[in-house]
């Protein structure tokens, strides 16, 4: 019996177990130089001025809605289709996220709802509240705030279509918070994710395209955003405070020195590591090229560089999502479903009286989406023993 595909997981070589060795022989276990060293690669391969190590992109996404100045019940324009992440970080803050639906393509905003949206709550009070929470509309103290930012996702590692979005952002001097955690590495018209807001999160969970365990990275041209990220994750201490004082309310958000080792021997091989997940990707796309009733993941013009965080595929109805991942299960192969909508996840349920029906691109491919198995470390082989059981679970499913 061959061994279980695992749903995914680190590719890792004796030089990551031996940069992190070295660090446990040294006295800097928290802000060493392998921290430093890492935030000054990861800026140069990105192409940013500053890079800011933080325990994970969560954290790093809560940061930058800190800089943008989002306070108590401000608005900031997101996707539902997301990890949940990318919405949880502007309610840390107490402000609103305002979802508008997705491309059915890419999963990725639809830059048209993005600026219909933002004028509609600029300039248009009366049509304003269609874009708020249902639990919302009839509480004006509770959205006294201001429209404030906005808030793409590149999702599966694929770029948002960013120039229509940062014409209105422009526009209506709003901020641009770019999740980029699922996408380093990627390009959108020539420019690097990470690049195409006032900052971007990164992050480098055991899944992601490299790992530090866990942890990310903010990176930003802008000087006092840094700074201001470095003081956050650090309790709010500044450069020019003394031992156990502290400017401002901070967070520990620190990326301890053996992550960073792990994450600077990764970076050292990130060019292998986005060849090795592309090749994984051309095989799924040679083989379930001969299922009608699976569609693959699409790559659009604007994106001139996919960075393949995962493998998602849909499912085509009648063809059923979850009766294909059940049997995939019975004969020992993972899935996900990939993503749950955020809107009808229970909190935002509970909270914002979301309901089936809100976002309806973002709920189908909610219902039709599922990841397969998907890492640098797969073989043809078992790209191929996934293509078979996912025929197999499909013509079962009654197709």
């Amino acid at each position: 019996m061959s061994d279980p595909i695992p749903m995914s997981g680190p590719d890792l070589t004796p030089a990551e177990i031996e940069a992190v060795t070295a660090v446990l022989h040294t006295p800097h276990l928290s802000f060493g130089p392998r921290l430093t060293e890492f935030e000054t690669q990861l800026a140069a391969y990105v192409g940013a001025r500053h890079a800011v190590a933080v325990s994970s992109g969560t954290a790093g996404l809560h940061l930058v809605v800190i800089a943008a100045g989002v306070r108590d019940g401000d608005l900031v324009i997101t996707t539902p289709f997301s990890f949940i992440a990318s919405a949880n970080c502007i309610l840390y803050e107490r402000g609103i996220p305002v979802f508008v639906d997705v491309d059915p393509v890419t999963g990725n905003m639809d830059p048209a709802l993005v600026a219909e949206a933002v004028h509609d709550i600029a300039h248009s009070p009366p049509t304003a509240n269609r874009w708020l929470p249902h639990a919302l509309r009839s509480q004006p103290a509770a959205t006294s705030g201001r429209l404030k930012a906005i808030l793409p996702v590149h999702a599966f590692g694929q770029p948002a279509d960013m120039a229509p979005i940062q014409d209105t952002a422009r526009q209506h001097g709003l901020s641009v918070i770019e999740d980029a955690c699922e996408a380093l590495g990627a390009a959108y018209q020539g420019c690097r994710a990470g690049t195409l807001g006032d900052a971007a999160v990164l992050a480098f969970y055991p899944n992601k395209q490299i790992t530090t365990g866990e942890g990310g990275m903010i990176v930003t041209d802008n000087d006092d955003w840094a700074a201001l990220f470095r003081s956050l994750r650090n309790q709010g201490r500044d450069v020019f405070d003394v031992w156990l004082n502290h400017t401002r309310l901070g967070y520990n958000y620190r990326l301890d020195e053996m992550s960073a080792a792990l994450g600077l021997a990764q970076l050292q091989r990130i060019d292998e590591l986005l060849a090795r997940r592309a090749q994984v990707a051309a095989w799924y796309d040679e083989r379930l090229s001969e299922l009608a009733w699976v569609k693959q993941p699409a790559i659009i013009p604007t994106t001139t560089r996919m960075s393949w965080f995962v493998y998602v595929v849909q499912i085509e109805p009648p063809t059923s999502r979850d009766e294909v991942m059940r049997r995939l299960a019975d004969a020992g192969i993972p899935s996900r479903p990939y993503f749950t909508p955020i809107h009808l996840q229970p909190f935002y349920r509970q909270r914002f009286g979301y309901q089936r029906g809100d976002f309806p691109v973002t709920e189908h491919l909610g219902d039709v989406s599922l990841a397969l198995p998907f890492s640098s470390r797969m073989s043809q082989a078992q790209v191929d023993q996934v293509y078979e059981q996912l025929r197999a679970a499909g013509h079962a499913a009654g197709h």
